[in-house]
């Protein structure tokens, strides 16, 4: 069956290797993005895979592009909350604005989303929501409390939401990644990204395709008996 899928930012570094590890797996993808339009089109050349511009942010904007979404593709069956950003600075240096924008966007969104799309799943008796966390939501990272507290609320936010919707046959699991090697992280500066890569029992950052082999997976038909769950993929880095 050819599901319909949501990932949001889902057309850069990890978001847009999970869009297409759905898609191969027979999924019907779409894939927000908030602002860079020319890397938009470009990975819907290079994919066929349809993108849906929209504010994760945003409750408003969320609800318009899922409404767009519906009429144009029908109800989303999955749905993966990968969008985020960083705005890092120590607790001295950091803004409320900086704070703001981090958690509204990496943790608003999970709700703005799930919201939206949560009453029909509930009608279907099927959902499949993964939500990405992150190994620092989990360890915690030193200049980034804004960060961490969002990516730890998602660890959260998917346990308590996993409950309401066991009964009706929705999941809604978490992955939480390690350092994968992506255009973020690739900006750290070497002796950091060494220093961060000899912390990691595998010895190598992850790849993109690792984390997305895992959203693959809890979002099968199959995977219904798991939910609640947090899938770390971090090369033992942080064992939790």
């Amino acid at each position: 069956m050819s599901r319909i899928a949501l990932v949001t930012g889902g057309t850069r570094g990890i978001g847009a290797e999970i869009s297409r590890e759905l898609k191969a797996a027979g999924r019907v993808v779409i894939a927000n993005y908030g602002g860079n339009d020319a890397a938009a089109e470009a990975f819907k050349a290079e994919t066929g895979i349809a993108v849906a511009k929209f504010d994760v942010s945003s409750f408003e904007a969320c609800k318009e592009g899922v409404d767009k979404i519906h009429a144009e593709f029908g109800k989303i069956e999955i749905l993966v909350n990968n969008a985020g950003i960083t705005r890092d600075a120590t607790m001295t240096r950091m803004t409320r604005d900086m704070w703001d924008a981090v958690v509204d966007t990496n943790l608003g969104s999970c709700f703005n989303l799930c919201k939206l799309v949560f009453d029909d799943m509930r009608a279907a008796k099927f959902g499949r929501i993964v939500n990405i966390g992150s190994l620092n939501g989990q360890a915690g990272q030193y200049g980034q409390v804004n960060y961490a507290a969002a990516k730890s609320g998602i660890h959260g936010f998917t346990k308590a939401l996993a409950q309401e919707g066991a009964k009706f046959g929705i999941t809604v699991n978490a992955v939480a990644p390690g350092y994968v090697d992506t255009e973020m992280v690739r900006a750290v500066p070497e002796d950091v990204l060494q220093k961060i890569v000899a912390r990691i029992p595998m010895g190598r950052l992850g790849h993109a395709d690792d984390i997305a082999r895992g959203v693959v997976f809890l979002t099968a038909d199959e995977a219904d008996f798991i939910t609640g769950s947090t899938l770390s993929i971090n090369g033992g880095q942080h064992m939790y």
